[in-house]
């Protein structure tokens, strides 16, 4: 995108370190004059993604530098009340299986609520006023929080209750795992795609000993098959 084209506006990304994350930082980079970024330390069993984040953008700076200064500040939230109110598959040392509402036991149940809410804080105190993140209701577990319907009602809340407009975006809500990698393709070719396989956290066991061919991750749990799948449909889609 040209500097001529380029959103004036600051954009502040929920960035957890994971896959989708990564990528929608990279989108927001490539449009934005300003990117900041938010973390949420909730005391997450996959908690080793707070470590990877810092790599991921320690190594977006090294290696995109047409990006470096357009990318500002970081910022990470103690949410530990998450970690207080829920019993999942995410917060506790449990089996992931699905509930009787049909919901797997990984679901966090406000997360996404909580998430946005205290990231729209920061950015009314930022000066940003477009909120991206990772949301998706196409290849996903089917969490409420994450489907569009959610997410432009609650775009409507904040920006109601800031009195100011507060724009969220949520560049794969419509997109398969196989599309979300071709993303990252085409916003910073086989570099961006290098850098999510090596260094991104999606698994929710925390796993970071194998290393596969889409990334380090258990391989059996939702979020590595999600991955794994969208990974191998993209391969097979290129060639």
């Amino acid at each position: 995108m040209t500097a001529a084209a380029r959103d004036p506006r600051t954009a502040l990304v929920l960035f957890s370190g994971g896959q989708d994350s990564t990528t929608c930082l990279a989108w927001a980079l490539d449009r934005f004059s300003r990117v900041e970024t938010i973390g949420f330390d909730y005391g997450q069993r996959h908690r080793i993604e707070l470590d990877c984040r810092l790599t991921v953008l320690d190594e977006l700076r090294r290696q995109f530098p047409q990006w470096a200064d357009r990318l500002g500040d970081d910022h990470v939230l103690d949410l530990g009340l998450i970690g207080q109110l829920s019993d999942t598959a995410l917060t506790a040392e449990r089996e992931i299986e699905f509930q009787t509402n049909g919901l797997p036991n990984t679901f966090v149940p406000g997360r996404n609520l909580l998430f946005l809410g205290f990231a729209a804080t920061l950015a009314y105190r930022r000066g940003a006023s477009v909120l991206v993140g990772g949301m998706c209701e196409t290849d996903y577990s089917g969490y409420p929080d994450c489907r569009d319907n959610t997410l432009k009602a609650l775009q409507v809340a904040l920006s109601l209750g800031l009195a100011t407009p507060m724009t969220v975006d949520t560049p794969l809500m419509f997109l398969t795992k196989a599309q979300t990698w071709e993303l990252a393709e085409q916003l910073g070719g086989p570099v961006l795609t290098a850098l999510v396989i090596e260094h991104t956290h999606t698994c929710y066991l925390g796993e970071r000993g194998t290393r596969h061919p889409w990334g380090h991750g258990c391989g059996h749990c939702p979020a590595c098959e999600l991955r794994q799948a969208g990974h191998t449909a993209w391969l097979a889609d290129t060639r």
